[in-house]
Parts: C-alpha cells; sequence; structure tokens
C-alpha cells in the first residue's frame, strides 16, 4: 500500500525541515521528485542525496512569490518528467511581530510567499493535472491557523487562507479526479521553530498530549498517505498532525 512507483510529485520549499524530510520520503515510496526552493546549494545536496538512495530528482530554482519563477520551474519539470501527478505546497516564511507594529511589506511579503504562492503552483500544476484526469494537491497549512498565535497575524492569516484555498479548488477539481487536502502540523523540530526558547518549548511539550514534538518525518508520513492512490476518496480536508494538541 501506499506506493507511489510511477508518479512524479513537485514539493516547494523542499530543502529544508518538512520539504526535505516530504521529497525524501516521496521517494522513498517511488516517486520522481521535483525538488524547490531559493537555496540551490541545499536542492543540490538533497538531489544527491535522493539519487544516492536509488531515487531520482530534479532540482528546480524557483521562488514561489514570483510568478515567472513558478512558470519556469514546471515548464523545466514537465520537460524532464513530461506530467505531474502530485504537487505539495510547503514553502513559507515568516515576519512575527504584534499586529500593531507590523509593517506593510511584512505582511505582504508572508500573504504572497506563503498563500499566492501556493495559489501560483496550483494554477500550474492543475494544466497537467487536468489534461490526465487525475492529480493530488497537498497543501501545508498549520495549527495556528486553527487556533491563531500572538505576533503572528500575517503568518496565521496566510495559513488559515490555506485552508479555505484548498476547500475551493477541491470543489473545483473533483470531478477530474484531483484531490485537494491540507495538512495542519502542530509543533515540528524544525529549522523554523530551532530559534525559539528553551521555555516555550517546554511549555508547548507540556500542553501535548502524546508528550513530544513532531519530527518532519511525522508529517512526511501523512503527505505520502494523501499523494497514494489509497487516499482518492478524501479530498477538501485537513489533516491535524499535532500529537493530540488541537482536538477541534
Amino acid at each position: 500500500m501506499f506506493s507511489l512507483k510511477d508518479k512524479v510529485a513537485l514539493v516547494t520549499g523542499a530543502s529544508q525541515g518538512i520539504g526535505r524530510a516530504t521529497s525524501l520520503a516521496l521517494a522513498e515510496a517511488g516517486a520522481k521528485v521535483a525538488i524547490a526552493a531559493r537555496n540551490t546549494e541545499k536542492l543540490a545536496s538533497l538531489a544527491a542525496e535522493i539519487a544516492a538512495a536509488g531515487g531520482e530528482a530534479l532540482a528546480v530554482p524557483m521562488d514561489v512569490a514570483d510568478p515567472a519563477q513558478v512558470k519556469a520551474g514546471f515548464q523545466q519539470l514537465l520537460a524532464k518528467f513530461g506530467k505531474l501527478d502530485v504537487l505539495v505546497n510547503n514553502a513559507a516564511i515568516t515576519r512575527d511581530t504584534l499586529a500593531l507594529r507590523m509593517k506593510l511589506e511584512d505582511w505582504e511579503a508572508v500573504l504572497r510567499t506563503n498563500l499566492t504562492g501556493a495559489h501560483l503552483c496550483i494554477q500550474q500544476a492543475l494544466g497537467a493535472m487536468l489534461k490526465q484526469r487525475a492529480g493530488r494537491i497537498i497543501n501545508i497549512t498549520s495549527l495556528v491557523a486553527e487556533t491563531g498565535n500572538a505576533g503572528q497575524a500575517n503568518y496565521v492569516a496566510s495559513k488559515a487562507g490555506l485552508i479555505g484555498l484548498t476547500r475551493a479548488i477541491a470543489v473545483e477539481v473533483a470531478s477530474r479526479n484531483i484531490t485537494v487536502n491540507a495538512i495542519a502540523p502542530g509543533f515540528i523540530a524544525t529549522p523554523m521553530t530551532d530559534p525559539l526558547s528553551q521555555e516555550i518549548k517546554d511549555k508547548m511539550k507540556s500542553m501535548i498530549p502524546l508528550g513530544r514534538f513532531g519530527t518532519d518525518r511525522d508529517v512526511a508520513a501523512a503527505i505520502v498517505f494523501l499523494a497514494s492512490d489509497e487516499a482518492g476518496y478524501i479530498t477538501g480536508q485537513v489533516l491535524d498532525v499535532n500529537g493530540g494538541l488541537h482536538m477541534g
């Protein structure tokens, strides 16, 4: 079960954290993987790691906030593999501060990458998926999109918007056998969470029923499931991967 043999996937924000783990997991499941991010050095290293394990990867330099780079990246992917079966919208940034102090450029930068970037990638992916009448789109949202979080109005808004985008596109393309779902990770140990103080980390861990932080592999496993044929009757859903931290 959950084999992705002969499938082609693209993962944005693939150079580190959840994106990197997801790329490795998809390749391990048999998919050919296009790995997209801004850091070309990290992409090259990841592509080499996938190849060394017997998989096939294509490094695609891409800033999802730039429509021209998104279009060029998808053209590169289709020229190499000829199709696209799975899109994982994982690229995200933060510009945290209290709403009263938030600069407009910080608000717009986060929305442009986290939400508009996903929209741009979905537009490009649908061109291929509609023709083949099949596909999987998986958007990585966040626990805070469901709970809110002080000091992250821009990030929370972008991730909540991603849930709405997921459901809207799911309705639009369901008749073409394309599923669209979101995954909402809770507290996952990644480079994005590393800068948090130990005090905050200890407080968060005490609130998690399973008593531990999640790993990037925990999230990657959920993504592989939603990308598989076995998840073909699931669409428009948000899968929480949070150790029980939020059960709403």
